[in-house]
């Protein structure tokens, strides 16, 4: 049995609310729900087999615990745990992966260069109906083709670090700032054409960095409007 799950003696004692407080407090803990996955309490409620009445009073709870944060017009959704941690992967990321990019840029082929629009393109698709996961995955499979070919295996090794550690810190970025990633699909135009008429590789690696602090940014100024930015625009 998992660390602090109920045994079937210690959950057929609970009210239907605490059950329902431990099964989605226990799936938070596992990471099953990442910060700022959406939890909709239907679906919970029908996996529990009971009514949205006790799901409700559990996210209650968990909010005044601070473990999942209410918003109007979306609902609730896991809390961000920590964010000086996905803070300080977002400004490394930029930092690196604009570096990966430029460094690549001279040896991407023409087919790499389509492959990357290509699933720009889908991702221009998915906004008519946005699935921010979907979206965050497609979005990690555009830039890795671009930094891919980075010659210095050191610096793609920080990259795909920061990559998954950004992965266990939430659930999409988007899901906090949705309006985001209609800037985000531009800014990959730019930085495709950047590539294309062979730009200068401090002016890729700047477009780059700047592509990703700008998400950082995007978050923070949602969920704190009055702190000072991720990045400056160096």
């Amino acid at each position: 049995m998992a660390p602090g799950a109920l045994s079937s003696a210690d959950a057929s004692s609970l009210s239907k609310s605490q059950r329902a407080y431990h099964w989605i407090k226990e799936r938070i803990a596992s990471q099953d729900f990442t910060p700022g996955y959406r939890l909709v309490l239907g679906m919970i409620a029908g996996e529990l087999d009971m009514s949205v009445v006790p799901v409700r009073e559990a996210i209650r709870q968990l909010e005044a615990e601070g473990l999942v944060t209410f918003e109007r017009n979306v609902g609730a959704r896991v809390s961000m745990v920590d964010d000086s941690q996905y803070r300080h992967s977002m400004q490394s990321l930029s930092i690196l992966e604009g570096t990966a990019t430029a460094l690549a840029a001279r040896r991407l082929s023409a087919d790499d260069l389509r492959t990357a629009r290509s699933i720009n393109d889908l991702m221009i698709e998915t906004l008519e109906h946005f699935d921010p996961r979907a979206f965050t995955r497609l979005n990690q499979e555009f830039h890795s083709t671009l930094y891919g070919p980075c010659p210095n295996p050191r610096l793609l090794e920080l990259v795909e670090a920061e990559w998954a550690r950004l992965g266990h810190l939430r659930d999409s970025t988007f899901s906090f700032v949705p309006g985001r990633a209609q800037e985000s699909v531009h800014e990959h135009e730019n930085i495709l054409q950047l590539i294309e008429r062979g730009a200068p590789l401090g002016e890729i690696e700047k477009a780059a960095r700047r592509h990703r602090s700008a998400t950082l940014d995007a978050y923070l100024i949602h969920e704190h409007p009055d702190e000072a930015l991720g990045l400056p625009a160096f």
